[in-house]
């Protein structure tokens, strides 16, 4: 098979090692041409993704910022095969799949929404690894939901990165669901680092502090994208947060023991119901 790979990041530079050392060739495209060559050196690329290698692709993953992944795909729409299977990596799937899915019904390729779910507070290919999905879920928005042929071909397709599990939903409820679980926890921890408190921590923190932080790290200008792109849906998790944190707030303030420890209880609750 024949793959080609926008972007050599963390998440591109790992498919990229995966599809390599499957033994599929892989044809990249990334702005910082020493990245580039330094990936072919590596052996996770064996050429660039470009006017003469797009056709050739069975398989084209998009791996760079929502508006560029779909800029990329308006303006090389019309040199990708009709065979070819088109998915994206991108956090947000709602803009990027309006912008993507008249495409490839224009141009006859097929392309489905995607989202692995993985990654580290460390981006670049210099942390990529081939392994960085194996056992995660990924997360697939076809352009159909009756058609099973098509989610084999993606499963099949993307069997060298070892996905664990695959969840099929729109991207409407992806969106929604992303607000949750992974957007609001990156901005949650890179506001709690601010605390003043912070620079005093060390000798005096513990598990609970390095898995609240460990996100703070993260890439700015990815992820201010990403919060923009979904705002309406952030926006909801926030107000949905800051109502709780008050609810904390004023029962502190106000030393009303029986309240707080009812808070704190709902939460335990909270937490065992919704990990089963």
């Amino acid at each position: 098979m024949k793959v080609g790979i926008l972007g050599l990041g963390l998440i591109g530079g790992s498919l990229a090692r995966a599809y390599a050392i499957a033994g599929h060739t892989v044809y990249a495209i990334q702005r910082n041409e020493q990245m580039l060559s330094f990936a072919m050196l590596a052996g996770a690329v064996h050429g660039k993704l470009c006017e003469e290698t797009i056709p050739e692709c069975d398989l084209i993953l998009l791996s760079i910022y929502p508006d560029g992944s779909a800029g990329w795909l308006e303006k090389n729409a019309n040199l990708i095969s009709k065979d070819a299977l088109v998915i994206d990596c991108c956090g947000i799937k709602r803009e990027v799949c309006r912008r993507c899915f008249p495409l490839a019904e224009k141009y006859g390729f097929t392309f489905v929404g995607g989202h692995p779910m993985a990654g580290s507070q460390f981006s670049g290919f210099k942390y990529s690894r081939a392994t960085l999905f194996k056992g995660q879920p990924m997360v697939l928005v076809p352009p159909r939901f009756d058609d099973m042929a098509l989610l084999d071909r993606c499963r099949q397709a993307l069997a060298p990165c070892e996905f664990g599990t695959f969840s099929v939903t729109t991207a409407e409820d992806h969106d929604q669901m992303i607000a949750f679980t992974s957007q609001m926890p990156h901005i949650l921890s890179n506001a709690f680092i601010k605390s003043p408190t912070a620079l005093r921590h060390k000798g005096f923190s513990a598990g609970s502090y390095k898995d609240l932080t460990r996100v703070a790290w993260l890439n700015a200008p990815m992820w201010a994208e990403l919060f923009l792109g979904n705002r309406d849906n952030v926006l909801r998790e926030m107000d949905f947060y800051i109502e709780s944190l008050q609810a904390y707030r004023d029962a502190i303030a106000a030393q009303d023991l029986e309240k707080l420890t009812a808070l704190l209880e709902e939460g335990k609750r909270r937490k065992e119901e919704v990990d089963g």
